[in-house]
């Protein structure tokens, strides 16, 4: 255990796991979970899901947490636990920057949506707009047509005509008045990557607004803004309960809730549905960037973080199934409206935020109402996520660097200057994503820079504590920091079972790798697949290098330099 400098703790018992709940339940719980539910065997999934978290999710939140409390360290400094992999610490920190960038693009677009629902009627409501084309078609959304333009009796691909630049051009496919208003009017999405446009100036409002937001959050640092964390941490279950019970009195939402919890038993006998639920709960838990380690070193040293964690997992599951049926009873409903099959109306991710459940908000009475709700909800989920994120930079760089702080800053405002600058450097680095080809840089950065390393990263936290430090050691300092017995499932977990479907997760993972594409029709240039995988690459390359950099400078041959590390 380190003796930090005046780091502070948190100011009571509470104040943690609210915190812990505020950052784990996120985004991944409204627009993951249940779309993964309803493809990968419905109520069935709920046995690999609740298997995964025993395997992956506690034991891994468990040593992050605990690992920060012992140290008393952020993220990079906790691993001088075992110094041969300190290179965690720092993959950790690339990995959440990257997160940080693209995370808070997602909160732009849901104030840019959450602007307009302030409005009498819904702009994705018709194809009225200015940005609207000829392609518009009203009755893809009501299933019946409401303007003179679509009212002929046609399909959804018969070709259309639409005037681009004065000239006359077919359109490919018709497309409804929520795509329109998503592509053509908040994202102003253009033909491809090649293609970056102009930035565009709502979405640079939004996005400068989102970081404000998020610095003033946190310049005194997590441990000081109660209150925030408690808002972000509970409002969200209230606006999910309101849209619950609205979605539960609409026609059609039972054959939603039926078609999201239907078991399909033999679907467990597939790997890639076990795959799925053990990815979900590592990305859904938070693991792997630092953040949780970062929450942790605010305990006191005897707190008992262990039942924080416990509980964190069970609400953390709990708001991915109560959030499934939150979606699906609206996505019944609106399959119900536009006489289509569930099926044609379930999707996952930007999608099912920005596109399908706006759509099915669309078609509620007093609609404006609805979306009001939903997108401040959206938006608080993001921000709890964001805000421990954030602050997980911050903490690591302050802990590690605090000397070089003192000599060059030297002042009392040290936390609000690297918060500030750590604010700054992720916003302008998130410009190209608000740019009408920034959709598919955003892609790129969710695809390849802070989901897939991941996994690659939690195996070794794994290795290096069970392995190099030594689980007997680790779990004899756990026993004096919480001052009780721990059970054996512990070391069962980090020395052979998570490792191990950490490792299946990683062969599954590049067994199944698929190139990068936007709506499953735009192709991704080679170049730019590559700059993913650099993005990939940029951060786990930390670890091993990190280690041979320590063997080199170790005095002594390479068996006593491994016999050293290897305690």
């Amino acid at each position: 255990m380190t003796n930090n400098h005046n780091r502070g703790t948190w100011n009571n018992k509470a104040d943690f796991v609210i915190a812990l709940i505020s950052y784990g339940v996120g985004l991944g719980n409204v627009w993951r979970f249940p779309y993964l539910a309803y493809s990968s065997g419905g109520g069935a999934f709920l046995i690999p899901s609740l298997v995964s978290s025993v395997v992956v999710g506690i034991p891994y939140a468990l040593l992050e947490v605990s690992l920060g409390q012992w140290m008393k360290e952020g993220g990079i400094g906790a691993w001088n636990l075992t110094p041969l992999f300190k290179g965690i610490g720092f993959a950790n920190l690339i990995i959440v920057f990257f997160g940080n960038v693209y995370y808070e693009v997602i909160l732009a677009w849901s104030l840019r949506y959450l602007y307009d629902s302030f409005s009498y009627e819904l702009p994705w409501k018709s194809c009225s707009n200015k940005w609207n084309s000829k392609c518009c078609s009203e009755e893809l959304l009501y299933g019946k047509s409401r303007d003179p333009i679509s009212s002929k009796n046609i399909t959804k691909t018969e070709p259309l005509l639409i005037f681009d630049n004065n000239s006359i051009s077919e359109c490919e496919k018709r497309l409804d008045p929520i795509t329109e208003y998503w592509e053509l009017n908040v994202l102003g999405i253009s033909k491809g990557i090649e293609h970056v446009g102009s930035i565009k100036p709502d979405l640079l409002f939004a996005l400068f607004l989102a970081w404000l937001i998020v610095y003033f959050s946190i310049f005194r640092g997590m441990k000081n803004s109660q209150l925030i964390v408690y808002i972000t941490a509970t409002m969200p279950y209230v606006f999910l309960f309101i849209l619950l019970i609205r979605g539960l009195f609409l026609p059609g939402s039972i054959d939603g809730i039926i078609y999201y919890l239907k078991p399909d038993w033999p679907k467990l006998l597939e790997f890639q549905v076990w795959s799925d639920a053990g990815t979900q709960v590592f990305y859904s838990y938070g693991i792997g960037i630092a953040a949780l380690v970062a929450l942790g070193s605010y305990n006191q040293f005897n707190h008992n973080s262990y039942r924080d964690v416990i509980i964190f997992t069970i609400s953390n599951s709990f708001t991915s199934v109560l959030s499934g049926f939150v979606i699906f009873s609206v996505l019944g409903y609106m399959a119900h409206i536009q006489g289509v099959s569930i099926n044609e109306v379930a999707e996952e991710g930007p999608g099912l935020a920005f596109i399908v459940y706006p759509q099915a908000l669309s078609l509620m009475p007093f609609s404006p109402i609805w979306s009001v709700m939903f997108f401040i909800m959206l938006f608080l989920l993001g921000l709890g996520t964001q805000l421990v994120a954030a602050e997980a930079i911050t903490t690591a760089l302050i802990d590690e660097y605090m000397p070089y702080f003192k000599k060059y800053i030297n002042c009392k405002y040290t936390k609000e200057i690297v918060s500030a600058i750590n604010v700054s450097v992720s916003f302008i680095c998130g410009l190209p994503m608000i740019t009408n080809g920034g959709m598919y840089v955003f892609q790129i950065f969710d695809y390849y820079a802070a989901s897939r390393t991941l996994l690659f990263v939690g195996l070794f936290e794994c290795i290096a504590i069970a392995y190099f430090y030594g689980v007997k050691k680790y779990c004899k300092n756990l026993e004096t920091m919480w001052e009780f017995k721990l059970g054996p499932w512990l070391k069962i977990m980090w020395v052979f079972a998570t490792p191990f479907f950490t490792l299946v997760l990683i062969v599954f993972t590049v067994l199944t790798y698929e190139d990068l594409t936007y709506n499953r029709t735009y192709k991704y240039p080679h170049w730019a697949l590559m700059f993913g995988w650099g993005l990939s690459i940029s951060s786990f390359i930390c670890i091993p290098v990190y280690a041979l950099v320590k063997v080199f400078i170790t005095p002594g041959n390479l068996k006593e330099v491994l016999n050293y590390f290897y305690k």
